[in-house]
């Protein structure tokens, strides 16, 4: 889609069109535009030089491509700049120094770049941020405390990083912070209860080693804030019920679990275990039986609110596989989603992971044209890379089951899985992208 005001081009946007090839350099020529969007194609090679000209860029979003090259140094003559979505674009780091002429964004994201010990980015000035998503970018060092001068701050995602040192204490001020993820860093020191628990927002800090202002450290969840793994005592749960400090009272050699969907029979006589638990951008979720999840992440740019969290899917047209029933819900996640069972006995383990496309359609319709892809882990090792559920079943409504084989040697089994910026996140609509589960079965 393309606009223009008295014959000068504003607007480009050609998103979600699987177009392939490098960027003419006659881009550079558009000398006036305000807005270029190039979401989810197959755009290859570096940004050419001349897009430095575009000194007018107020809007420039290159999520889900496979270009080449590091992020240029040129952005830094885009100061009219107000947003960047740069999420899985190809780009690799580190993050140019002369971002921090922009002081006019207030939208900044960039994820998944490739990075040797990157530091922080120098963001001092940009006191209009309002979202600002630094995600698995190989940052290292510590969180800068001038990020409590972004007043204006609702978003922060600093997950997947490499992040040491303390939260910092100013962070206190950010009256406006709906969403903080911190998850899976190195951060230390105390978890700062007294603000965390007054703030209104959503906070994450799993996967870190904290300690803790309360003597309550074995809890995973503190009203809106999610410990889960968060400390070194709660990383060390062989042999016990996590969170809760309580030993297991016997160990089991299975876990059958429906994702997203309430209690059935299915597999010749299998229990699958209710999993209807609504979930929340920032929540941990211990079960009757022996295992627990995990989930981060906000839908962004869904328009919806806390309320209208889409943690569960159901699906939109009539099924056919065998053991349907385990396919006609399924639990999504816009950011990470793990799934743990615990008091497991040590030995061998059969990882079924049943997965069905329930959302997207498999007709030529606009519902057609989406694209999930996630990445998948179990027990910290990633063992499937851009996984799309559509391709690997033939289709969407179809069933596909993924086996593994897992070693449990400290009564825990370990499955998540994370959406690592690929794939569309606007068709149908949005806030429907990310992981994307129907059922988990283990099995010694």
């Amino acid at each position: 889609m393309e606009l223009k005001i008295n014959g000068i081009l504003i607007f480009s946007e050609s998103d979600f069109n699987y177009l392939s090839g490098a960027i003419p350099s006659e881009f550079g020529n558009m000398v006036s535009i305000q807005k270029i969007s190039i979401t989810s194609n197959n755009f290859t090679g570096p940004l050419p030089e001349t897009l430095a000209k575009l000194t007018t860029l107020k809007d420039f979003r290159i999520s889900d491509n496979h270009f080449s090259g590091n992020i240029p140094d040129f952005i830094q003559n885009w100061t009219n700049l107000e947003k960047i979505v740069m999420l899985a674009s190809g780009l690799e780091g580190p993050i140019p120094s002369g971002i921090s002429l922009l002081t006019n964004l207030s939208d900044l994201r960039i994820s998944d770049i490739k990075a040797t010990g990157a530091a922080f980015p120098p963001l001092r000035n940009m006191t209009k941020m309002k979202t600002l998503v630094l995600r698995n970018c190989n940052i290292t060092g510590e969180i800068p405390s001038y990020l409590s001068d972004m007043a204006k701050l609702k978003t922060l995602d600093l997950s997947f990083n490499k992040l040491t040192g303390q939260i910092p204490n100013s962070f206190e001020s950010l009256s406006m912070l709906k969403f903080m993820y911190l998850t899976g860093n190195t951060l230390s020191g105390s978890v700062p209860a007294s603000w965390m628990l007054r703030n209104v927002g959503n906070i994450d800090l799993s996967y870190n080693n904290f300690t803790f202002e309360t003597s309550d450290s074995s809890s995973c969840q503190w009203t809106n804030v999610n410990l889960f793994r968060s400390s070194s005592l709660g990383n060390n749960v062989a042999g016990f019920i996590p969170c809760s400090r309580s030993k297991c009272s016997s160990c089991s050699h299975s876990f059958h679990i429906n994702c997203g969907g309430k209690e059935i029979i299915a597999n010749r006589g299998t229990k699958y275990e209710d999993d209807s638990d609504s979930a929340g951008a920032s929540n941990y979720f211990l079960s009757r039986e022996n295992w627990a999840f995990s989930t981060t992440g906000n839908f962004m740019d869904d328009h919806n609110d806390l309320d209208n969290f889409k943690a569960l899917a159901a699906n939109t047209s009539r099924l056919l596989m065998k053991d349907s029933q385990l396919y006609t819900t399924a639990r999504l996640s816009p950011i990470s989603l793990s799934y743990y069972g615990f008091c497991l006995i040590n030995g061998n383990y059969t990882v079924n992971l049943h997965f069905s496309e329930i959302i997207f359609t498999n007709d030529n319709t606009f519902g057609s044209l989406g694209r999930r892809v996630f990445d998948i882990y179990i027990q910290g090792k990633l063992v499937l890379r851009d996984f799309n559920i559509v391709d690997e079943a033939g289709g969407a409504g179809k069933a596909v089951i993924k086996n593994f084989t897992a070693v449990v040697t400290d009564t825990t089994l370990e499955i998540r899985f994370h959406w690592a910026g690929r794939g569309t996140v606007g068709i149908p609509s949005r806030g429907i992208y990310g992981p994307l589960i129907s059922a988990i079965s283990v099995d010694s």
